[in-house]
C-alpha cells in the first residue's frame, strides 16, 4: 500500500466523524429555524403539534443534535434518514420526477447521508465512543470482533 493511501486510511475516523457533526449541525439548524423561528425560519415557527411540519422539526433538532455529538448515532440517523424519506416523497416527488425539478435535493441528501451514518456508525470523536458498544470492541486498526472472539470463549453455530 502506498503511503498516501495508508495516511488516508488512518485519517478516515476522523473524517468520518467531522462528517457526521457537519450533518448532524445542519439538520439541527433546520429544525431550530422551524420551531424557534430562527436562522432565516418562520417568524413565529411552525405551530406546536402540527402534522407533520411540527414534528419533522422535532425530529430534525434532537436527531440532528443527538447525531451531531455522536450520541446514539446510528438509531438517531435511521429515524432522521426515514423522515427525511418521507419528506421527499411525500412533499417533493409529487411535484416532479427529479429532485433538481421538485426542489427535494435537501431531503434526498440528508435521507442518503444519514443512511451512510446507519452503515458506517459515528466515526471518531463521538460521544458513543465514551460509553462503549456493549459485546464489542474496536481495535486500532478498525476491526471489530465480539468480547467472547478476543478472550478465545467458542461460539456456536
Amino acid at each position: 500500500m502506498n503511503t498516501l493511501t495508508t495516511r488516508l486510511d488512518q485519517a478516515q475516523p476522523y473524517v468520518l466523524g467531522l462528517f457526521r457533526a457537519v450533518i448532524g449541525l445542519l439538520f439541527a439548524c433546520h429544525g431550530a429555524a422551524s420551531l424557534f423561528g430562527v436562522l432565516g425560519g418562520p417568524a413565529d415557527g411552525v405551530p406546536a403539534g402540527t402534522w407533520p411540519g411540527w414534528y419533522a422539526a422535532l425530529i430534525q433538532l434532537v436527531c440532528g443534535g443527538l447525531v451531531l455529538v455522536g450520541l446514539g448515532t446510528r438509531g438517531a440517523a435511521f429515524i432522521a434518514s426515514g423522515s427525511m424519506a418521507y419528506a421527499y416523497f411525500s412533499a417533493h416527488q409529487p411535484e416532479a420526477l427529479f429532485p433538481l425539478q421538485n426542489g427535494g435535493e435537501a431531503a434526498a441528501l440528508f435521507c442518503w447521508s444519514f443512511a451512510l451514518l446507519i452503515f458506517t456508525g459515528p466515526g471518531g470523536l463521538a460521544l458513543d465512543a465514551l460509553f462503549g458498544q456493549k459485546g464489542t470492541r474496536a481495535s486500532r486498526d478498525g476491526d471489530t470482533t465480539h468480547d467472547t472472539e478476543k478472550q478465545g470463549t467458542p461460539v456456536a453455530a
